[in-house]
């Protein structure tokens, strides 16, 4: 069959950081539809105050990430970002940051290959909404 390349681009809406959407079913889609049974997503957000991770896409670990996020970087907090640029958001980019940018996820016979009560989530750190793109590559035959 040989080895191919898909490329996309995800375009999410998110609230007010710490913001978090699940695209695990968007991203199947993506798999499916490129045709790809075996291979690599590799996913990023676009923009420094955005994140990915995995987690299990309930409301009490959805409100339990968001809480320890805003512990490790607080708003409000002294950031030498906001001494110099006054935009309120210097906790964001430390967020932002302490999670990561991007992700890579095995596919096996045409699907993510996640945990049961994994999902793939991106986030908004930052203290407005953001439209948020998030590049997907898939390789793989």
């Amino acid at each position: 069959m040989g080895l191919r390349q898909h490329v996309a681009t995800l375009t999410v809406e998110l609230g007010m950081g710490p913001d978090i959407r699940d695209l695990t079913a968007e991203l199947n889609r993506l798999v499916a539809a490129a045709g790809i049974r075996e291979g690599l997503l590799a996913l990023s957000v676009v923009g420094s105050t955005g994140s990915v991770t995995t987690i299990e896409y309930e409301p009490g670990v959805v409100e339990d990430l968001k809480r320890a996020v805003n512990r490790l970087a607080p708003p409000g907090d002294d950031y030498a970002h906001e001494q110099a640029w006054h935009d309120g958001n210097g906790h964001s980019h430390v967020q932002a940051a302490l999670l990561g940018p991007s992700l890579q996820i095995a596919v096996r016979e045409g699907r993510l290959l996640l945990g049961t009560w994994q999902q793939v989530v991106v986030l908004n750190h930052d203290n407005r909404p953001r439209r948020r793109p998030v590049a997907v590559t898939l390789i793989g035959e």
